[in-house]
């Protein structure tokens, strides 16, 4: 069933402007905005399409605005913010909002009710918008389109030329610009010329990153509809000729949480003629190979999707270099970049995971031979300085200027938080690359006494270098020792071939439970630390500087919950630790979870409204739990 906001919460604006909904296409499009109707980001609009190399995407149609006459009086049914002054105000006729397989908006005049639908369609670069008069007496509707070819991070001012091409039709109105066509069809509309500027549109959300975030849009023409009681008007945009309307999807009904994350999960999906693969945050983060071997076991796994997940693997293997696969995948597999030392032991724990939901023969011969070709790789030494120390077994890496782990900011081009030598994450993961190259060879008969003999010297030495008996965890990282109180070794004795033991994880549990486990997730920096910011805040490079150093990221749950299962089998206690972010999935991005929270209460939601790792791991630990 769709989420419903209430007319209370949709008529505040201050409530309704920052309660986000999106809708996504499949192949990279999308529609997204706020519940008030208006739009908080330069990224948000009613259609939203990825370019040629699916390096980026363009906002086409930002919105529509729209008007209704009851006999003499008008009324707006849409709402925008410019700089000091909110009109029309929309929102304060909003009777309900409804987010599910499409977007509605109820608005409601004297006795008169007016219904917006926005429908994306899926596998197309389209979306229908349908006004339905629900009233006992005739309309006059009255769209404007407000339109742009703007990058989604960009801003966009008026000038002269643009567009460098607009044509009028019957039923039809496009507009061309840098060989990207906007079409309009309104099939029934009494259309007006009116070309002109909307100008100085301001966006909240980028205000408080520091960002100047007035754009102009262009509205082509008005379009005009005379609408009886039961009638509608239907707008179609799209980025190519001769789109159809779609009927409204019928709503499924979700019966259990798990059932509701699983189908919010969708939305990370992105499929192209040759790939399909997962975008890891709505509406500006891209696909990385780390996150998205992180999510297979969440986003694919839980959805019963395990041939998706071997295909995205075969994938990312087809690219794999010098024992590496890559963690972007640029200009159609023309640029990749392999500055990661996690992204490939995380693939190799996607592996284990997608045989263990579903044995194939074929698919383990496979991967051994993928996984082999890793081990001997990270032995030898490959790139960014990523190789095994022979004294001690241990994963060491580390390059000036590049992160290399999942904790990769950089303010001002350094890095915000370097972890150079051997990271407990890191080291937990290729223990863990060890024992799974050894079960698969196990299953499928092939020689594993080196895998064996790499892992128990690895896991030897591990607990000898990285336990600290006086400070009762696991050190950050090793040479150079770094004691900084960080989640880091959870993800280590999470691995099922990981590291740790019951006497060790009880300490580690209960210290992290102590100072780091929140809410909504686990900070990245203990409070304690003189390094931790409370705040994630202020500019970009703020924000940036504040990730890795105390903000919460929710993903880390997964886990979490994933060690204290390993070791204690308590579900109580794990159960505990999702409760509250689990009931949050209408706080910010509706039916999604974000991407950080503030490390200090009240534990405020930002960045990607939402974030496929969090999601993921927060499914694959409730499954876990339930």
């Amino acid at each position: 069933m769709p989420r419903v906001i209430s007319a209370s919460k949709c008529q505040n604006f201050a409530v309704s402007s920052r309660l986000e909904w999106i809708l996504t296409n499949g192949i990279g499009g999308y529609a997204m905005g706020t519940v008030a109707g208006v739009n908080s980001r330069m990224g948000h609009g009613h259609l939203v399409v990825p370019t040629e190399k699916h390096n980026s995407k363009i906002v086409l149609l930002a919105a529509v605005e729209a008007f209704i006459q009851i006999g003499a009086e008008t009324y707006g049914m849409s709402t925008s913010q410019y700089v000091g002054a909110v009109h029309p105000q929309g929102y304060r006729r909003l009777e309900e909002f409804q987010i599910g397989n499409a977007a509605t908006w109820t608005f409601k005049v004297e006795d008169c009710r007016v219904k917006k639908t926005l429908i994306i369609h899926p596998l197309e670069n389209a979306i229908t918008v349908r006004y339905e008069n629900l009233g006992q007496e005739s309309i006059i509707l009255s769209l404007r389109p407000l339109v742009c070819h703007k990058e989604f991070r960009s801003k966009f001012q008026g000038r002269d030329s643009y567009p460098e091409s607009l044509i009028f039709k019957s039923g039809l109105t496009h507009l061309t610009e840098n060989d990207l066509t906007l079409y309009l069809h309104h099939e029934g509309a009494e259309r007006t010329p009116s070309t002109g500027w909307y100008y100085r549109f301001e966006q909240s959300r980028e205000i408080e990153l520091g960002i100047d975030p007035a754009v102009d849009l262009f509205c082509p023409c008005e379009l005009k509809y005379e609408l009886a009681p039961g009638e509608e008007a239907i707008l179609v945009a799209s980025d190519f000729e001769g789109a159809t309307a779609q009927p409204t999807p019928e709503e499924v009904s979700v019966d259990t949480l798990e059932e509701s994350l699983i189908r919010a999960s969708e939305r990370f999906f992105y499929h192209t003629s040759d790939r399909t693969f997962i975008e890891s945050g709505h509406p500006w983060n891209p696909e990385t190979g780390l996150e998205t071997m992180i999510c297979i076991p969440g986003l694919c796994l839980a959805a019963e999707k395990v041939e998706t997940a071997k295909a995205i693997l075969r994938d990312y293997a087809g690219y794999m270099h010098q024992g590496l696969i890559p963690n972007r995948i640029l200009d159609g597999g023309k640029k990749l970049d392999y500055a990661s030392a996690d992204t490939t032991l995380w693939f190799a724990n996607a592996i284990y995971e997608t045989l263990l939901a579903e044995w194939d023969q074929d698919f383990a011969k496979e991967s051994f031979k993928w996984l082999s070709k890793i081990v001997e790789w990270h032995i030898k030494g490959t790139l960014h300085g990523i190789h095994v120390d022979p004294r001690d077994g241990l994963l060491s890496q580390g390059e000036n200027g590049v992160q290399l782990t999942w904790m990769n900011m950089k303010v001002g081009g350094f890095p915000a938080t370097p972890r150079h030598g051997k990271p407990v994450d890191i080291n937990g993961l290729w223990i863990n690359l060890l024992g799974i190259t050894e079960w698969i060879g196990t299953q499928i008969k092939k020689p594993v006494a080196d895998f064996v003999d790499a892992w128990t010297l690895a896991m030897d030495s591990f607990e000898t270098k990285f336990w600290n008996p006086k400070l009762g965890y696991y050190l950050d990282t090793v040479d150079p020792d770094d004691a900084s109180f960080r989640p880091n070794q959870l993800i280590a004795m999470s691995l099922p071939f990981g590291p740790g033991g019951i006497g060790h994880a009880a300490k580690v549990l209960d210290k992290i439970e102590s100072e780091l486990l929140t809410p909504f997730g686990l900070r990245t920096l203990a409070e304690s630390d003189p390094h931790y910011i409370p705040r994630y805040e202020g500019t970009v490079a703020d924000c940036d500087r504040a990730l890795h150093q105390g903000s919460v990221i929710p993903w880390l749950l997964g886990p979490y919950v994933a060690t204290i299962m390993r070791f204690t089998i308590d579900r109580k206690r794990a159960e505990r630790a999702l409760e509250t972010v689990v009931q949050k999935l209408e706080s910010y991005g509706l039916d999604g979870i974000a991407e950080v929270y503030d490390g200090s209460a009240p534990h405020r939601a930002a960045g990607c409204p939402w974030q496929a790792t969090s999601l993921a791991e927060i499914l694959r630990a409730w499954r876990v739990v339930q």
